[in-house]
């Protein structure tokens, strides 16, 4: 009889082990956001992916050796960038379903969205280095569009960085003794990228920056991104969605090349709000909708990329005094959207220019 109950544990302990494995390798139920009346917490909610292959810097004057104790506390110099093939599987997608997009894939299914992530190729190298012959310092300009900007003269100051960051209607031409002409690494979403083009039109902006060598860092901030970026890395039509037929690659004026393009990792951008943009907005019941702007991930990018981040053209406490707007030439009015929590952001930039994290020009 011992033996039987023993073959009898053995059995069961067996069919748990095949549960336990067949649970692991299928995608957990869907969660709806509608489900939700604020931002759900989870245990794991401040838990992210790390990248032993992070660059780990030589300069003295690095912003990763202040000695400021809160920035130290909530900053993660090896926190994971960038999504890819190959840091995906299906626990990790089972994890990140817990969250909303562009923080995870709640609400999605998990070929609509696998089919574009077992496209993105591993990053060969990191996206910014030092450049050679120098003190080992990684200088960069992070360029917004506020309205501050105008007439500020500071082109050449933005220019002489060894890296220019610009996201959004980046308009260059016609403006560049205000906001430089050098673009490096160039953030968007598919909206972006492709509304900018005629909602800037009138002020002569015709592409997204394309300068030799530059960066295209996407986004993905749903799934009309996931859409974009499986015809992108085809080089197809877009087959579905707010952009079906069109041809991502137009759009890169062929700039484009896959070893020059990175998607942000969901856990970054958590990470990102979590950690230092957490809006008080997140418990009202359009939580689904705020995110930080696609300005703040590419400070927070920069920072993590470069040792040493001057930050032109975002929101400072005066922005009343400056169109919404550099290339707008009579004042605007700055529109407050739901999705967005500008003065959280505003003030933050003060907070870490104050610190002597950034220098907020």
């Amino acid at each position: 009889p011992d033996f039987e109950a023993e073959i009898a544990e053995i059995a069961d302990s067996a069919k748990n082990n095949t549960i336990q494995r067949i649970v692991a390798e299928t995608p957990m139920a869907l969660l709806y956001k509608k489900d939700f009346k604020k931002l759900p917490r989870w245990d794991f909610e401040d838990v992210y992916s790390k990248d032993t292959q992070h660059r780990r810097p030589t300069c003295a004057q690095s912003l990763r050796n202040t000695q400021d104790e809160k920035f130290k506390k909530a900053f993660l110099p090896n926190i994971r960038l960038f999504l890819h093939k190959d840091n995906i599987n299906m626990s990790e997608w089972n994890r990140l379903s817990h969250f909303n997009s562009p923080f995870g894939f709640m609400n999605y299914k998990y070929d609509d969205v696998m089919d574009s992530v077992k496209l993105i190729p591993k990053p060969n190298k990191p996206l910014l280095l030092p450049k050679p012959g120098g003190d080992g310092c990684v200088r960069c300009a992070v360029v917004g569009t506020g309205g501050i900007l105008n007439g500020s003269k500071k082109g050449v100051e933005i220019d002489g960085h060894d890296y220019v960051f610009r996201m959004n209607g980046a308009i260059t031409k016609g403006y560049e003794e205000d906001v430089g002409n050098k673009t490096s690494v160039y953030v968007h979403t598919a909206h972006s990228i492709t509304t900018s083009l005629y909602l800037l039109k009138k002020y002569g902006y015709k592409s997204a920056p394309h300068d030799e060598g530059i960066k295209y860092v996407l986004i993905p901030e749903g799934m009309r991104d996931f859409q974009w970026l499986k015809a992108l890395l085809r080089g197809e039509k877009v087959s579905a969605g707010p952009y079906r037929n069109k041809l991502p690659r137009t759009y890169y004026s062929g700039q484009y090349n896959e070893s020059r393009f990175y998607v942000l990792h969901q856990d970054f951008l958590r990470y990102v709000r979590n950690r230092f943009l957490l809006s008080p907005n997140l418990n009202k019941t359009y939580w689904s909708l705020v995110r930080p702007t696609n300005g703040a991930f590419t400070v927070f990018l920069a920072l993590h990329t470069c040792d040493i981040v001057d930050a032109y053209g975002f929101m400072t406490d005066d922005y009343v005094k400056y169109p919404n707007y550099y290339v707008e030439k009579n004042m605007s009015k700055v529109i407050f959207y739901a999705n967005h929590d500008y003065i959280l952001e505003k003030n933050t930039w003060k907070d870490l220019h104050n610190r002597k994290i950034i220098s907020n020009m």
